[in-house]
């Protein structure tokens, strides 16, 4: 038979709730930055190691789902169409 949750142990759990939503909106702008840089950088024009690390952040990006990747872009108030993302 489950447990009933006392309110103190509701009140640690809303807090933790309301803490990680924060750090899903911080990630999702982190994430969203990310797109609009990589949709506006050329990796022809970047020294090879920066090309490395902006490759797999382009990747990274790439595999997150679209409706993910549509809220990051819309944290930080931007619009991409699809295509727009990659490290040329």
């Amino acid at each position: 038979m489950p447990e009933q949750l006392n309110g103190q142990e509701l009140n640690m759990l809303r807090e933790e709730m309301e803490i990680l939503m924060g750090e899903r909106g911080r990630l999702l702008k982190v994430a969203g930055a990310a797109a609009v840089l990589m949709a506006n950088t050329d990796g022809r024009d970047l020294p090879p190691e920066a090309a490395e690390a902006a490759e797999m952040l382009s990747t990274l990006v790439n595999e997150l789902p679209e409706e993910t990747l549509q809220e990051a872009l819309e944290s930080v108030h931007a619009e991409l169409s699809p295509g727009d993302l990659g490290v040329s």
